[in-house]
């Protein structure tokens, strides 16, 4: 039925790089081609509800019949593991919204990439950088010798942190304490040494791509981009960039639902109280807006240079056409027998408003407000449960009843 419709033609300088195709922080590595030869990763979408049961399967699953076995499920030592509120937070949400940003972020960056070329913003002679911008991302995506090195960091690094730091002060379903420190049970050799690798694994790895996405940026920033200054993204034509940020929103929260969970254990069963943790949220919620905005503002050299060219060049136009202007309608009686009303003087005048205003209210960075917004949400929302502890549910629908009305 659509034979006849008029098909677009190919944007020349996007078949010139068929490496924007092949872009994402996704799709490469040894992990993933190990998921590929089982299937569970042929496409990053295709079988995501798989990977989420069958990864966040593996690290919790043993855990409850190991604790079911050993009987600790919900009784039989200080913290039954059913009522162990931090792993819970962290095996069965942190890891299935680390595993959904995969897709999120492989679905958005391939188009944002693309955006560089498709609106000519990257001239032709700079084409060969930016290919070699993104071969260069793809050749650090698919390091086999980073990914050794976040499981060499891994294991020793997580026994430490899980036996010595984070460890309660009491008995656990998976450390017993003793006088000589904690003694871990079979339920927690299987957390220690499968469950919270596979977790700190997906954690440093989303870390490592973040690093790759800030490199590929700054790379992208040192071209000689071709910036538009009335570009009504008030950003030069960068203003695409921002959407980066939205397809981090599971990510952050992934982070925030590891740190509520740590929180909660800490209220739930050593009496602290949330606002005990004022800083660590804090400095949670600038760490997470660092990671996302932070490769951005690589590019406000750029735009504020953008913004300084387009001011002087549209100021000199705007002054010989007002100049023109002024002298024509007002110090002239000459008009070429055209009529003041309906002129198409005065809409080229108001356009030449319009376009010097959009250069001056140019913003340094591509991102907006409501995207900040919108992140700083995602990353408080796993707190949001633990208000509770604070303040009793009828007092707090007493509080919105009042401010609403």
């Amino acid at each position: 039925m659509n034979q006849n419709l008029p098909s677009r033609p190919p944007d020349p300088f996007v078949e010139a790089l068929p490496e924007l195709q092949n872009f994402s922080l996704v799709l490469g590595g040894p992990l993933y081609q190990l998921l590929r030869k089982t299937h569970l990763d042929d496409d990053v979408g295709s079988h995501l509800r798989h990977r989420i049961l069958i990864i966040s399967g593996l690290i919790w699953l043993p855990l409850l019949i190991l604790c079911a076995i050993k009987g600790t499920l919900l009784r039989g030592i200080d913290i039954p593991f059913l009522v162990d509120v931090e792993t819970h937070a962290r095996l069965l949400v942190a890891v299935p919204l680390m595993i959904l940003a995969e897709f999120f972020v492989h679905i958005r960056m391939r188009g944002i990439v693309a955006q560089f070329v498709e609106r000519k913003l990257v001239p032709a002679g700079s084409l060969e950088r930016f290919r070699q911008a993104i071969m260069n991302a793809m050749t650090w995506r698919n390091s086999v010798a980073a990914e050794l090195a976040i499981i060499a960091i891994i294991f020793p690094l997580g026994y430490y942190l899980r036996t010595d730091t984070f460890v309660l002060k009491v008995s656990t379903w998976y450390a017993t304490a003793g006088p000589n420190g904690a003694t871990l049970t079979l339920p927690g050799l299987w957390f220690t040494w499968v469950s919270n690798p596979i977790l700190q694994f997906l954690l440093l790895r989303w870390l490592f791509r973040l690093v790759i996405w800030a490199r590929f940026l700054w790379q992208v920033s040192r071209i000689d981009l071709d910036l538009i200054p009335i570009h009504p993204d008030r950003n030069g034509g960068l203003g695409f960039l921002g959407g980066s940020a939205y397809a981090y929103s599971p990510l952050l929260a992934s982070f925030s639902a590891m740190v509520a969970g740590l929180v909660a254990s800490r209220i739930f069963h050593q009496g602290a109280s949330l606002a005990d943790f004022k800083l660590e949220i804090v400095f949670l919620v600038a760490f997470g807006m660092v990671l996302v905005f932070g490769p951005l503002t690589v590019f406000a050299p750029k735009i504020l240079a953008a913004k300084r060219r387009g001011l002087r060049e549209y100021g000199a136009f705007a002054a010989d056409y007002t100049r023109d202007f002024h002298r024509r309608w007002l110090l002239s009686a000459d008009h070429d027998q055209e009529p003041l009303l309906g002129t198409g003087d005065i809409q080229s005048l108001a356009d030449l408003g319009n376009s010097f205003a959009v250069i001056k209210e140019m913003k340094a960075v591509p991102f907006s407000r409501d995207m900040f917004l919108q992140l700083l949400w995602a990353t408080l929302v796993p707190f949001v449960p633990l208000v509770f502890t604070m303040i009793p549910l009828n007092e707090l629908l007493d509080r919105i009843i009042r401010a609403a009305f």
